[in-house]
């Protein structure tokens, strides 16, 4: 039981960073379309980043915690295969939050794309788990 309830919580927290991270890119390309001001597409971001952050961090502990309630062995291949692949999406997350006001619109499109297929690779890896 408690099992599937962290299994459920991890899934729904990995569905919102990788689905915002879908949902931003369209929203972001159509307000630069619609001639947004600057400052709306940093409130978008901004409120993006709160929540992506959070559902991270929550997927993080919830795969956290099915690991030790399975057990799966820490030394498990494809579960270092996942765990860097997560540690490469929070790397590139985390230069893209610090260096997106520095860079231009091409080097944080190139940025965000990486998070994204680093953050499908991760699904991938996930279902090797099995």
């Amino acid at each position: 039981m408690l099992l599937d309830l962290v299994r459920w919580v991890h899934l729904l927290a990995a569905s919102v960073w990788t689905g915002g991270l879908i949902v931003l890119a369209v929203l972001v390309v159509a307000l630069r379309r619609a001639g947004a001001d600057r400052e709306y597409l940093r409130a978008a971001a901004r409120a993006f980043g709160w929540a992506s952050w959070t559902a991270m961090g929550v997927a993080i502990v919830t795969g956290i915690l099915q690991v030790v309630l399975i057990p799966l062995p820490w030394a498990y291949g494809r579960l270092h295969l996942k765990i860097g692949l997560v540690a490469l999406a929070v790397v590139l997350a985390f230069v893209h939050t610090l260096t997106a006001r520095a860079t231009g619109p091409a080097l944080r499109g190139i940025i965000q794309l990486a998070i994204l297929i680093v953050s499908l690779g991760i699904y991938g890896a996930a279902v090797l788990l099995r």
